[in-house]
């Protein structure tokens, strides 16, 4: 599952994040990866960006970011 189709409130882990170059690194950067708890805590009135809680600190990502993270529920 993705990131980006995860419901408001549900927990996940982060397995995965793909992309290439510097879109990878950046998410890397931001604290996106593997075996992060992450939550989406609200999204913007027409879906995009999204906010999600990782790591005690809230991030927002654009849905085609969020699309780029594999996810499991938890």
């Amino acid at each position: 599952m993705k990131l980006d189709k995860l419901k408001i409130g549900q927990p996940a882990v982060i397995v995965r994040v793909n992309g290439e170059g510097a879109i990878r690194r950046r998410l890397f950067d931001m604290g996106l990866t593997p075996g992060v708890r992450v939550v989406i805590r609200k999204t913007a009135p027409l879906g995009d960006p999204i906010e999600i809680s990782l790591r005690g600190y809230e991030l927002t990502l654009r849905l085609e970011e969020a699309g780029k993270i594999e996810i499991e529920e938890i």
